[in-house]
């Protein structure tokens, strides 16, 4: 009877904890175009001021690598005579978050080169560069490493080959939709996908340089192609590509 009488106040708490959130902004992408109310798209190569995005990305991004089909968005990546082409849309000053749980059901693009993501960065950039701002990387898959999803975390203190990350296999990632979240508050970063809880972020020593995460941040779908971390060689044999998105939605 214990265990019973004890599952049961465990399931409550849970179920108060869910109810306390509510649905403060989604994205279902349910209009013919994309909302450009809320979105804005990133176009070219990156070039003056960071060629190939910082990471010697490959492809140009364009307004019209990309379709709305029965309620999902459609992000093609292709490969046009010796250039890729792709899509990547942010929320920046339109759309910006503090805490709250962030999500996103997505089917992956995959094969060689190919780099899908669903992550953040704060609406300070302009301010105080990256990676200042923080980053939140809450899906990444590279083709080169097929079963494994990357959740990542960015900040001054540790950049680049940064050790607040993880990498965890999926054997059916690229099998169908999966739903990747964060649950984020002042203390932590949690990291789902599905139902599984992956990755916790909680550093002992909050400062601007370990937790940049108090402040708002902004939402960005992309489809890269090669780079650092997509990986240099691509096999062309597999365009076009595509990187398929449910919904987006926020809870606080």
């Amino acid at each position: 009877m214990n265990k019973v009488v004890l599952l049961v106040l465990i399931c409550s708490f849970s179920y108060a904890q869910e109810a306390k959130r509510k649905l403060v902004w989604e994205e279902n992408f349910n209009k013919k175009e994309i909302n450009e109310k809320f979105w804005n798209f990133e176009l070219g190569d990156g070039c003056p001021n960071s060629c190939g995005f910082g990471n010697n990305e490959r492809q140009i991004y364009t307004k019209i690598n990309h379709e709305i089909k029965d309620g999902i968005l459609v992000i093609e990546a292709r490969k046009e005579g010796n250039k890729y082409t792709s899509t990547k849309i942010t929320t920046k000053g339109k759309k910006e978050f503090k805490y709250g749980r962030i999500e996103a059901r997505v089917k992956l693009a995959v094969g060689q080169g190919i780099w899908p993501a669903f992550w953040m960065l704060g609406a300070n950039i302009d301010e105080v560069q990256w990676p200042k701002s923080g980053e939140i990387d809450i899906l990444e898959y590279v083709g080169r490493d097929p079963h494994m999803v990357y959740t990542t975390l960015h900040t001054q203190d540790s950049h680049g080959n940064t050790i607040n990350t993880k990498r965890t296999e999926f054997l059916n990632i690229e099998e169908g939709y999966h739903v990747y979240a964060i649950e984020w508050d002042k203390d932590k970063i949690e990291f789902f996908v599905d139902k599984t809880l992956v990755y916790t972020f909680n550093p002992s020593i909050k400062n601007e340089d370990t937790w940049p995460f108090d402040k708002p941040f902004y939402i960005i779908l992309n489809l890269a192609v090669g780079g650092n971390f997509g990986g240099p060689e691509v096999d062309d044999a597999i365009f076009p590509q595509k990187f398929y998105i449910d919904y987006v939605r926020v809870y606080q």
